[in-house]
């Protein structure tokens, strides 16, 4: 069976087809082929993969980034953030980094984070003196941070598909977010000092206490919708939905820079996102359905234990697999096809779920990154209007960055697990 499903998808897949028709295309001709079941289990599973209550955070949350990408608040909190580091060497870029960190943990989506921070400070940054290169891979970079710091869309997903505690994940999250905030950071004082881009003027207490009480609503949601989660006051669904009412409430009543009418164009737009990630993930469920079924990770285990004997060494491949697979694929969609695959290989090696699935986010944010179709190079070219090639070249020392930050991860498992361990567990 495994070798009639790794000639389909490559087949389906080489034909350019759509991710979710590849995967149950390919779970059809393995029923056919394979089983004497019928085809009506499709259906059947693809409902059965979308009855899970936690699904009903995936809309709210992207509703909730467009929401924010749209208003003022992404402005508000870079102007906040420039007050406080923009007098430093590089400081401009910092503030760039930072806004992108918080705007991520606002909202839990990579493109929007480009597009919200990006459109603001790349132009700012040129016009500062920065070079072009550098602003456009600093920003495309950092924004990919939107899916490793909480609230993050594909960390629901893997929660889902491998059966581990949202909030666990989501406090995983927070360690390697800010370590790759830092490493980035760090490069871009270098590269300041090093080419001797000027700094902004110093922001005084009165001006910074203005600009922070103007941005004090947007700060306020990530306190709210995190603080919630860890403190038990809701699930992470419920944070979802209340992201929504804070965002709309901030928006309308207070900043004033979104209107009414909006609505409708903002609620189409997350609308056809989450059908888009709700299809592929139905599909998904299904082949792993047909997969658990025929006891295929089981047989995979088996021949991975045959012949790598340390999990260091099989964590190392997992590794070099995706960084090849986000070259050719959706590395989302790899995470959700292959992760069940492994289950029972990191069960046999002794490696923590939560760990896993925080090199998995990590994997998928450097997808994000990757030629030719890293989705964050694609909105990038959309808002500086330069050819794929001048993107990534400005992204490529960002992607050795993360690069390193993932093998630190992944070797340093304590990295994510300290704070899951002492707060959660």
């Amino acid at each position: 069976m495994i070798t009639t499903i790794v000639i389909c998808f490559v087949g389906l897949l080489v034909l350019g087809m759509p991710i979710a028709v590849m995967l149950i295309g390919t779970t059809a001709v393995a029923l056919v082929a394979h089983t004497s079941t019928s085809l009506l289990v499709l259906p059947q599973q693809l409902f059965n993969a979308l009855d899970n209550f936690i699904l009903v955070s995936i809309p709210f949350f992207i509703l909730a980034g467009a929401i924010m990408t749209e208003g003022a608040m992404a402005r508000r909190l870079i102007a906040i953030i420039n007050g406080l580091v923009g007098s430093y060497p590089g400081g401009l870029a910092i503030a760039s980094t930072l806004g992108c960190l918080f705007f991520a943990a606002l909202s839990g989506s990579s493109p929007a984070t480009v597009v919200a921070v990006g459109s603001v400070m790349i132009p700012a940054l040129i016009k500062a003196g920065y070079d072009e290169r550098f602003s456009i891979g600093l920003l495309t970079s950092a924004g990919s941070l939107g899916i490793v710091v909480p609230p993050s869309i594909p960390m629901i997903l893997y929660c889902l598909v491998m059966n581990v505690s949202v909030a666990e994940l989501f406090m995983a999250g927070v360690a390697p977010g800010l370590l790759i905030g830092g490493v980035f950071i760090l490069y871009t004082i270098w590269m300041a000092r090093r080419n001797h881009w000027a700094a902004s003027e110093k922001t005084s207490w009165r001006e910074f206490g203005k600009v922070f009480l103007q941005g004090f609503w947007g700060v306020m949601l990530p306190v709210i919708v995190l603080g919630g989660i860890y403190t038990g006051i809701f699930t992470p669904e419920e944070a979802a939905a209340v992201s929504v009412v804070y965002a709309l409430f901030v928006e309308i009543i207070i900043y004033r820079e979104f209107r009414i009418r909006d609505i409708p164009a903002v609620c189409k737009q997350a609308a056809i996102l989450s059908s888009c990630l709700l299809f592929i993930l139905a599909a998904a469920m299904t082949l792993i359905w047909l997969l658990t079924a025929e006891r295929l990770p089981h047989q995979m285990a088996d021949v991975i234990t045959a012949h790598v004997h340390s999990r260091w060494l099989f964590l190392l491949l997992v590794n070099i697999l995706f960084l090849l697979l986000g070259c050719v694929m959706d590395n989302v969609s790899a995470m959700m096809i292959l992760s069940p695959l492994f289950v029972e290989t990191l069960n046999r090696f002794g490696i923590d779920l939560v760990h896993y699935g925080i090199i998995m986010v990590l994997l998928i944010e450097y997808g994000f990154l990757t030629p030719p179709f890293g989705l964050n190079l694609f909105v990038a070219m959309g808002l500086t209007g330069k050819s794929l090639t001048d993107v990534s070249r400005g992204v490529a020392p960002f992607f050795v960055l993360l690069l390193l930050c993932v093998l630190l991860v992944t070797y340093f498992p304590s990295i994510a697990l300290y704070l899951p361990q002492k707060l959660l567990r």
